[in-house]
């Protein structure tokens, strides 16, 4: 039921937004209308479908004082379609129930689409505003039709009769998922066990959206202030001069500002000489939310893992992990656990021999200290150049992002599937920094539009994602318009933007996500594009950043950024080298931050209030992961994965999905590595069949066989 599921879609992507002081986009300082008051058919560009190519929204037409009105009348029209659906007195079948939900809600899907892309990558206190009123109204919404009786007894009739009905596979899919969605939301409650269902679900959509509003505010509020130059020794020029710019852009002439990223750790700590300045960064980032002021999130954490157990408990579960993972491949949250601490040993004995090295580094220079989390980057890049000759000043000039995107990003996705794009500098954009794309499929025909927003600002949410403004539908003809958004340092005026390489595979990645929404090619817009369990969607993303180092497109876009010149073969194999470098640290911050999720939610409902801080530390040293050099990826207070996003209970899918990539990669190797042909194999069973059928059949259509974990463990050099 496509219109139900992008509300919950949505709800998510609500919650992933960004604070900041600076808007672009068409703001009013009036008050926002009531959301009863309808839209204006005549001024609100919601009212009717875009009329720019492939639907790409009116940027230039769309006014916050828009959003309220249209999501009210979007939400009136999506409860007028159901109630006709539910008041037909014919026996339920899949033209009249199923059909006619798949092509409900499209008003609301537009607006929500829209709205939830731009509070994400460039928030404004009244897009937050709107925001923090319109989450529990969409909650709200949505118990409306997913508990709704009478529809649900239509769904259950098609479903109870699906296999004498005729249906082809794409609609059997289509019935199954539905009626799965309505289960698992709840439609097999008692009335009053739906109304505290309801209570449960508005709450917590409040709660996730004032976690992740606080965070964004604290982590902006965080920002390092720098007030001598000298204190940024180690960083390069161009770092300094964007240091200087976000003080400017926070009027603070005359000084420097690390701003935050949403990790924990922070790019400047690799670079930074002073220790001072390193152990103030990270604590910075550590403590952003736990300052006992307005932003502090800890009893936000408290109550939404008390909500979610009793949610859990209420639909017959023994946890909230239990309940959320019946739709995922891994199923179970003992499984997921189970690929988790099965890897720890070996990731913590890596990162305790990559500790010892960092410990002689100090100790040969009479450091005179032990090795602190802070230190661990810094030293560990004197340990790369050391063993590899090898540091990220030498190789960043080889990696200008237009470049990468162009000659990189763009060239593979040709390589492999024949796409060509064409910047489009004609269509809207809801901020300057924001292009487009045209995308031409392999036979000449349009295939998409793309949208990259590349560059960190207060007014974005930290972080990388991939989403759509137009979600491709077979019915309708509807071809997709997806979008990438990432968080890369901003130049100074007149300098280029340099990547790191964990960027460039940033980059590969995002549009890995963004492939798997082009090519979508389904009938039902329930199961398009990207539209498939957590941990499977992070497959075709994380398998697309294999293509950063392939010998042909590495040689196409790795080219110094002045002299034009191809990337010196020996650094080329000094990166080779490198590969496994550090993934002891990477793969043990990894594991704390997903096995820190299942912590939470994997409680009971009887559990006693948790103090946030000790319930972590006991966590990380039940599961044997608590080294002090390596803090967790993320600490519970400022997790939005798993408070603010979609990802409670599913921050393990990364993992998951690493395990599928580096199989599938396999795949290719055995098989020509990049060709045309191999492309259209994967896009034919992978990247084309959103959630069309179970994908754990589908991948062993694919490959021959289930995924092994053997080549994820060998490419992290821990086996």
């Amino acid at each position: 039921m496509s219109r139900t599921v992008v509300l919950a879609t949505a709800i998510s992507l609500a919650l992933a937004a960004c604070s900041g002081k600076e808007s672009t986009a068409p703001v009013t300082t009036n008050t926002p209308p009531q959301a009863g008051q309808p839209a204006d058919a005549s001024t609100n560009p919601f009212m009717a479908v875009s009329p720019l190519p492939f639907q790409a929204p009116a940027f230039d037409k769309i006014k916050d004082s828009d959003y309220l009105p249209a999501f009210a009348e979007g939400m009136r029209q999506h409860l007028a379609e159901i109630k006709k659906i539910t008041d037909n007195p014919q026996p339920a079948t899949f033209d009249n129930t199923l059909l006619p939900m798949e092509k409900s809600g499209a008003m609301l899907d537009r607006v929500s689409r829209v709205f939830f892309s731009v509070v994400q990558a460039d928030t404004n206190p009244e897009r937050q505003k709107i925001q923090g009123e319109v989450v529990p109204q969409l909650a709200a919404h949505s118990d409306a039709i997913y508990l709704d009786a009478k529809l649900f007894e239509r769904v259950k009739a098609v479903y109870d009769a699906r296999q004498g009905a005729g249906l082809e596979p794409e609609q059997l899919r289509v019935v199954e998922e539905t009626y799965k969605g309505f289960v698992k939301a709840g439609a097999q409650l008692s009335d009053p066990d739906k109304e505290t269902l309801k209570q449960y679900n508005a709450e917590e959509a409040t709660l996730s959206n004032d976690f992740h509003n606080k965070l964004v505010a604290a982590t902006a509020a965080g920002a390092v202030v720098i007030d001598d130059k000298a204190q940024l020794a180690g960083l390069s020029d161009g770092d300094i001069a964007a240091a200087e710019d976000a003080a400017k852009g926070r009027k603070l002439d005359g000084k420097w500002v690390l701003s935050l990223q949403n990790t924990t750790q922070q790019p400047a700590l690799g670079s930074l000489q002073d220790r001072d300045v390193r152990a103030k960064v990270l604590q910075a980032s550590e403590t952003r939310t736990e300052h006992g002021d307005t932003n502090d999130t800890r009893a936000i954490i408290q109550r939404l893992a008390q909500l979610r157990a009793a949610k859990a408990k209420l639909l017959g579960f023994p946890n909230y992990a239990a309940y959320n993972l019946t739709d995922q491949m891994a199923q179970t949250p003992e499984h997921a656990l189970k690929l988790l601490t099965d890897t720890v040993p070996a990731a913590t004995a890596k990162a305790r021999g990559e500790l010892a090295e960092i410990q002689k580094v100090i100790d040969a220079q009479k450091g005179g200290f032990k090795a602190s989390a802070s230190d661990w980057d810094f030293y560990a890049e004197q340990v790369r150049k050391a063993k590899y000759d090898l540091d990220e000043s030498q190789i960043k000039p080889y990696f200008e992002l237009d470049n990468v995107l162009q000659n990189g990003v763009f060239y593979a996705a040709n390589q492999l599937y024949g796409l060509t794009f064409k910047e489009r500098k004609d269509l809207p954009v809801y901020h300057p920094d924001v292009r487009v794309f045209e995308v031409t499929d392999a036979n000449g025909q349009p295939l998409a539009l793309f949208y990259a927003d590349f560059f960190k600002r207060d007014s974005k949410s930290g972080g990388a994602w991939m989403d759509v403004f137009v979600e491709q539908d077979g019915l309708t003809g509807t071809k997709p318009v997806v979008y990438n958004v990432s968080n890369f340092t901003k130049p100074a005026a007149g300098q280029p933007a340099l990547l790191s390489w964990d960027d460039v595979t940033t980059m590969f990645h995002e549009f890995g996500h963004a492939l798997h929404g082009m090519f979508s090619n389904t009938k039902y817009p329930s199961v398009a594009g990207t539209g498939v369990p957590r941990d499977f969607v992070e497959f075709p993303s994380q398998f697309n950043e294999h293509w950063a180092s392939d010998p042909k497109v590495f040689a196409n876009y790795a080219k110094h950024y002045q002299t034009k010149a191809a990337m010196p073969q020996e650094l080329v194999d000094k990166i080779a080298k490198a590969k496994t470098f550090n993934q002891g640290y990477m793969t043990t911050e990894y594991l704390s931050a997903a096995l820190l999720d299942l912590a939470w939610h994997t409680q009971g409902a009887d559990a006693p209030l948790q103090d946030v801080d000790k319930f972590e530390a006991d966590a990380l040293k039940r599961y044997k992961v608590d080294l002090a050099q390596v803090p967790p990826r993320y600490r519970s207070s400022y997790f939005d994965h798993i408070w603010g996003g979609g990802y409670s209970a599913g921050y393990y899918a990364y993992f998951w999905a690493e395990m599928i990539d580096h199989d599938a990669f396999e795949w290719f190797k055995e098989n020509g590595g990049l060709t045309r042909e191999n492309g259209q194999v994967f896009r034919d069973k992978i990247l084309s069949i959103g959630n069309t059928r179970d994908l754990a059949t589908a991948y062993r259509d694919f490959r021959g066989k289930d995924p092994s974990v053997e080549p994820l463990l060998k490419n992290r050099g821990l086996k």
